[in-house]
């Protein structure tokens, strides 16, 4: 799967907005990602993680931990194909934690799968979370890298689609951006 291939799959489920939106990260922004609506069809789940496991099976990973919400459905998919445990990471008094009951082993081979990435935060606690526990964090795997791949964990990192994005801070609008109502569509 091309980088296109991946783009269009995202076009076409309309997951690939446009106008003006307000990210996770507090970045403004024309073109959001909504993965969700791109991951609601079972058979473009299937094809997305079949091409990102093929991309990270080499990295030996025991695990794969994905950071909720986003994160989820790709992460677990990421997991059946390689035949992998998966658990998550999720928000618990304003921060993402490991809970339920999910232990991470000291040593344990950990692959962090995430749907998109900005500026890298999510990603950066679970990490953070995963190496608290013990765990060694062997990759990083996304369907979408906004920051065309100047975000950088120390680890592997491979997305199907790297693509730049302008964002602006707040203050910072572009007047055909300021112009428009801002919208917030991801999770929160």
């Amino acid at each position: 799967m091309t980088e296109s291939d991946a783009l269009q799959i995202f076009r076409d489920s309309g997951a690939l907005l446009e106008g003006h939106f307000v990210l996770r990260s507090g970045l403004h922004s024309r073109q959001f990602f909504q993965c969700a609506l791109a991951l609601q069809h079972m058979p473009v789940v299937e094809k997305l993680g079949a091409e990102l496991a093929r991309r990270v099976r080499r990295l030996g990973a025991a695990t794969v931990v994905s950071p909720a919400m986003g994160g989820l459905v790709l992460g677990q998919e990421v997991a059946r194909q390689l035949g992998l445990r998966f658990i998550f990471v999720e928000k618990e008094d304003g921060k993402l934690a490991l809970r339920r009951g999910f232990k991470i082993s000291a040593g344990e081979r950990i692959l962090i799968v995430e749907d998109v990435i900005t500026k890298g935060g999510r990603v950066q606690e679970t990490l953070d979370i995963v190496r608290a526990h013990g765990g060694q964090v062997v990759g990083i795997a996304m369907a979408v890298d906004r920051s065309e791949g100047t975000v950088q964990f120390g680890v592997p990192m491979h997305s199907l689609i790297s693509l730049h994005v302008e964002t602006f801070a707040p203050d910072r609008l572009p007047p055909d951006l300021a112009a428009l109502p801002a919208v917030k569509p991801g999770s929160k």
